[in-house]
């Protein structure tokens, strides 16, 4: 009977560890959704991930590169670039996109190749809190994180944080990183054609490379164009307030 009174007891203490970990966890992500409201972004959990995964390969040289700007300092197409690729009802949703999750679905249930549906505020929210990967407890935590986002933050913070902490490429992150790194200037003098690029590898910029892009990636940056043009190009965004 002592035996098993003393496994309870353990059970118990193991219970509540975990519990206070987890309200621990849950404040410090609602700290940081009301702290990174007004402050910026010094690094993500995708940068820790991948800072640590190479450590522990071995390769001290990699640094996840990134440095902050403001909105007034990022050339507007970039910002068209990235709605017209990855999110173009940013403006008008609550965070999802019930339309593209659900024709994401159809397309999944029929096809091996897995298609995305997650927003702007969605892949703020993952980047900044959460791990990379696939599965149903990432995306209901990332679910409950991208509400709190839009909950708190205004459309024009959440397209800041996404175009300051979005990867581009190996170590590359943030816009002005990115800018610098492929283009030589600053992202406050991006082109149409080199914003459109970048937004083109936005789905794998581990894969697809903006230094040296493929068919793919140009075909990809022409369809971008496209789509830029056809929302109604840089007067679209002071239109839906994100100037």
């Amino acid at each position: 009977m002592r035996g098993r009174a003393g496994d309870r007891s353990v059970l118990r203490r193991v219970w509540r560890w975990l519990l206070r970990g987890c309200l621990a966890l849950v404040a410090l992500w609602l700290l940081a959704i009301v702290l990174f409201a007004f402050v910026p972004v010094p690094f993500t959990a995708v940068m820790a991930e991948r800072q640590i995964d190479h450590w522990l390969r071995g390769d001290f040289r990699y640094v996840a590169h990134s440095r902050w700007v403001p909105m007034r300092a990022i050339a507007p197409p970039m910002a068209l670039a990235v709605m017209a690729a990855e999110d173009q009802k940013f403006s008008r949703h609550w965070g999802f996109d019930i339309t593209a999750i659900r024709d994401a679905l159809n397309h999944n249930a029929r096809s091996r190749h897995i298609r995305g549906a997650s927003t702007l505020s969605q892949q703020t929210a993952k980047n900044l809190l959460l791990w990379e990967g696939r599965s149903w407890l990432r995306k209901g935590l990332e679910t409950g994180l991208t509400l709190g986002i839009e909950g708190v933050w205004t459309k024009r913070r959440i397209l800041t944080v996404y175009l300051n902490i979005a990867e581009f490429g190996e170590g590359i992150f943030g816009v002005e990183a990115a800018a610098q790194r492929y283009f030589s200037k600053p992202a406050s003098r991006l082109t149409a054609e080199e914003a459109a690029l970048l937004a083109a590898v936005l789905p794998n910029p581990l894969s697809l490379r903006a230094d040296a892009p493929s068919g793919y990636v140009r075909q990809r940056q022409r369809w971008i164009l496209r789509q830029m043009r056809q929302m109604g190009g840089d007067a679209y965004l002071a239109q839906a307030g994100l100037r």
